[in-house]
């Protein structure tokens, strides 16, 4: 009994210890890509949508792509300079209400409890004396309602001259943060992971979330 208990309680040690997955950013990334082996010039610039020109939301995320964009070498045509490429950028986010059922392992009783008759002066019981401390944990079912929030971000890279797509890249996660804002780092940097990788082959990149 005393081993079986031990087993019980190291298996449910790993459980929880396997669900505290928070504090990162989980992204599914697919890319397709017909990336030249040499460009002549990685310079460009973006292509906007009347509502995204408008829009101050788009250009926050505009200005990530930016950055990553810089960090693998291209660099933004200025207005007297005709670019090699164009990048455009689209996202959206939806939800979904999820109801889950997991069972818990639940002690029946803590090993302090006992039977009246053991009555005000009782002794003492530890795992070698109180006969009820290693009763078998009881198994409920817990039911956990919640809002899953999907973020999708689609990039695209194109010749500036015949508009033939270079490379188009979907991330996509899912939590419960609500917050298309706070994610968007994480996921415009996911989308830039290995570039230009693998094409046609989804990936899962997962980054940690700055303090």
């Amino acid at each position: 009994m005393k081993r079986w208990t031990i087993a019980m309680l190291m298996a449910v040690s790993t459980v929880l210890l396997g669900g505290c997955a928070t504090g990162t950013i989980r992204s599914s990334v697919t890319a397709f890509h017909e990336w030249p082996a040499t460009l002549p010039s990685k310079s460009y610039v973006f292509e906007r949508t009347k509502e995204q020109n408008d829009s101050l939301e788009y250009r926050s995320y505009e200005n990530l792509v930016r950055n990553e964009l810089a960090r693998l070498g291209f660099e933004e045509a200025p207005a007297s300079v005709k670019p090699a490429l164009k990048a455009s950028l689209s996202y959206n986010i939806s939800s979904r209400d999820v109801r889950e059922v997991q069972p818990v392992v639940v002690h029946p009783y803590p090993y302090w409890y006992g039977p009246a008759w053991r009555g005000y002066y009782r002794p003492f019981y530890g795992p070698f004396y109180d006969p009820f401390w290693y009763a078998p944990p009881v198994v409920e079912q817990r039911v956990s309602q919640y809002t899953l929030f999907t973020r999708q971000l689609k990039i695209q890279l194109a010749e500036m001259a015949g508009g033939k797509k270079l490379y188009e890249t979907t991330v996509v996660s899912e939590g419960t943060n609500s917050s298309l804002a706070a994610v968007m780092p994480y996921m415009v940097r996911s989308a830039f992971t290995d570039f230009p990788g693998p094409s046609g082959v989804p990936r899962r990149v997962e980054l940690k979330l700055e303090q």
